[in-house]
């Protein structure tokens, strides 16, 4: 029975959180849209940063797309949601493989400071683009209904982690984290790593993309600023970091976490949200980097020599 736990507990999770809306309040179901988004990003950046090893701050920009996609599609061409979650996730297909091609042959510290800086261009390119609503942003048509919008974010999370799944299984998985572990001798391997790491920018992007798309008809009103905004794209980090990169349902449970925490912190102390995150940082790579996921499995058996090692391994 304990073998057969893993493979029994999320499907029935999948189940009890489909079934969530029909018997609760419009408050839960809206938080519940919100965090499963979140969920859904923070896994999406798992595919980068957590199995590729590349910590992208591009992933808002990716989010933006899915945003802009979905509402210029709607209200400018008068097309249906579905299509315009379709514009949004090509748009980002094609995005990153532009933008990943010449970018992703960056490592570490200059990837991540190159690609910091894209949600500002691109936000200011949006600004300026009539199509795109300028500095107004555009309104959606309003539709009522939230529960809809909470099962398709619970359906795009599901997926999300599906891939994710086949990741850690198959050889193009492996491939990533050789990359992740030292790209130089995953070349040497025969690796591509070029042609491994766009695709994997690409899988990461197209669901952020969906998720904005999700987003932006839930929210139907959208404009430069929000949608691509850079403090999004570090929560999708320190949620995946905190539950565990690189691993399957790490993300997840760091999403639902530290977004049911800054919830009830928002609620009593608005101004404790922010420094709560903060701590985040400091606690998850410090005392655990492999995140929850990784601290469950050992704790039992190291005790307080986990965080203790931890601290040496970090040389403070």
């Amino acid at each position: 029975m304990r073998k057969a736990l893993p493979w029994i507990l999320p499907p029935l999770v999948v189940v009890i959180l489909a079934a969530l809306p029909w018997f609760a309040s419009p408050t839960i179901i809206q938080f519940g849209i919100s965090t499963l988004i979140l969920a859904t990003l923070s896994q999406s950046w798992n595919i980068i940063g957590g199995y590729t090893g590349y910590a992208s701050f591009g992933n808002s920009v990716f989010y933006g797309l899915g945003i802009y996609g979905t509402a210029v599609a709607m209200v400018q061409f008068g097309l249906p949601f579905w299509v315009g979650m379709l514009v949004g996730g090509l748009l980002s297909v094609v995005f990153a493989v532009l933008l990943g091609l010449p970018v992703l042959r960056l490592r570490g510290h200059y990837f991540a400071i190159a690609t910091l800086a894209l949600a500002q261009v691109m936000s200011a390119i949006v600004s300026n683009v009539q199509v795109a609503g300028g500095n107004q942003g555009l309104v959606l048509p309003l539709f009522r209904g939230d529960k809809m919008f909470y099962e398709l974010a619970l359906g795009l999370l599901v997926l999300a982690t599906l891939t994710v799944f086949w990741l850690s299984r198959s050889r193009f998985g492996f491939g990533l984290i050789s990359i992740r572990e030292d790209e130089d001798a995953a070349a040497v391997m025969g690796v591509n790593t070029t042609y491994y790491k766009v695709i994997a920018f690409a899988l990461s992007g197209v669901f952020t993309a969906l998720a904005g798309g999700i987003h932006a008809y839930w929210i139907t009103f959208v404009e430069p600023e929000s949608a691509f905004d850079i403090t999004l794209n570090v929560k999708m980090i320190i949620m995946a970091v905190f539950g565990g990169p690189g691993s399957v349902f790490g993300p997840i449970v760091g999403a639902f976490v530290l977004q049911s925490v800054s919830e009830i912190l928002a609620t009593k102390i608005s101004s404790l949200a922010g420094l709560f995150f903060g701590l985040v940082i400091v606690v998850a790579v410090v005392f655990m980097p492999k995140g929850l996921i990784d601290l469950r499995k050992r704790i039992g058996r190291l005790g307080w020599r986990y965080f203790t090692r931890n601290v040496k391994e970090n040389r403070l």
